[in-house]
């Protein structure tokens, strides 16, 4: 498990990927954007929450968040818009639930014709 500072590098290298801003992640959130400033530096230590709210909105699993350096590559949709509002911002968890869910369902048929 990464510590406090890796987590925090993850989370600002998927916010950059994703073209968000620390402030739109914190209104997304509930929080200040100084709590954010300092989850990324290390500082703080993020809730399993909006551990579990962050890696739905980057389409990935919490587990991947917390335990391994990511890379920018998440799943991706296309928005065009200049400013996502939070609740822009849970309709893209939802969709990326629903994929990581295809996903996982694709990898358990998969085996299931594989057992025959």
């Amino acid at each position: 498990m990464l510590d406090n500072k890796g987590i925090g590098e993850n989370l600002r290298i998927l916010r950059e990927s994703a073209e968000y801003n620390q402030q739109s992640i914190a209104r997304f959130l509930g929080v200040d954007q100084s709590l954010i400033s300092k989850i990324e530096k290390g500082e703080r230590s993020i809730t399993a929450d909006m551990l579990d709210k962050l890696a739905s909105l980057f389409g990935m699993d919490t587990v991947v968040l917390v335990n391994e350096v990511v890379e920018s590559k998440t799943l991706s949709c296309a928005f065009r818009c200049s400013d996502l509002s939070p609740d822009d911002m849970e309709v893209i968890c939802i969709i990326n639930k629903i994929a990581l869910n295809s996903e996982f369902m694709s990898g358990l048929l998969e085996g299931i014709r594989r057992d025959r």
